[in-house]
């Protein structure tokens, strides 16, 4: 008996995509696709519900959040895929604002005036290693080419002030 190859069984297209979600192989608690799973678990806070939604690969959920009562309002809503979607798309956005407030956190730049009235730019790039953090300073001239840089403490604090001085060589490195 011969047996037939079903393209649904693939776990990614000819294109190398992941196939569309299909509510037909979902769960009403539990969803997974799109590099998802959303979980309808008890909110350990009060008596309703929350959705929690892990990354795959992740042990840890990124996001969670109320869910709402069935109409019993003793059980959750079932998850469809207009939610699912919506939760996605909301786990998405939650991880690009962190991965923005991060890349916020470990770079400043600044632009100060030397001597001769020319403005220069300088950027602080913290380097958050465990066993050696520190911090790069870079000067940047009118074209954007990068004309110096030096190492200094991560706590180095970037105003306007600090770079002119460093500039100057006022500033040790580290």
């Amino acid at each position: 008996m011969a047996t037939t190859h079903d393209a649904t069984d693939e776990t990614q297209d000819e294109v190398g995509q992941a196939p569309p979600v299909r509510p037909e192989d979902q769960d009403p608690k539990l969803w997974r696709g799109n590099g998802w799973t959303a979980r309808v678990i008890k909110n350990e806070d009060d008596d309703g519900w929350a959705v929690e939604m892990t990354c795959d690969g992740q042990s840890e959920p990124s996001l969670v959040g109320p869910w709402t009562m069935g109409r019993d309002k003793k059980n959750p809503k079932p998850l469809d895929a207009n939610a699912f979607a919506t939760l996605v798309k909301t786990a998405n956005e939650v991880l690009a604002r962190h991965a923005q407030q991060r890349r916020a956190q470990l770079h400043r730049s600044v632009t100060t005036a030397v001597e001769g009235g020319a403005r220069v730019r300088v950027d602080l790039d913290v380097v958050p290693d465990d066993d050696d953090p520190h911090a790069i300073l870079t000067e940047w001239d009118a074209a954007g080419e990068a004309v110096r840089r030096a190492r200094v403490p991560a706590a180095f604090k970037l105003t306007a002030e600090s770079a002119r001085k460093w500039l100057e060589g006022d500033v040790p490195e580290a």
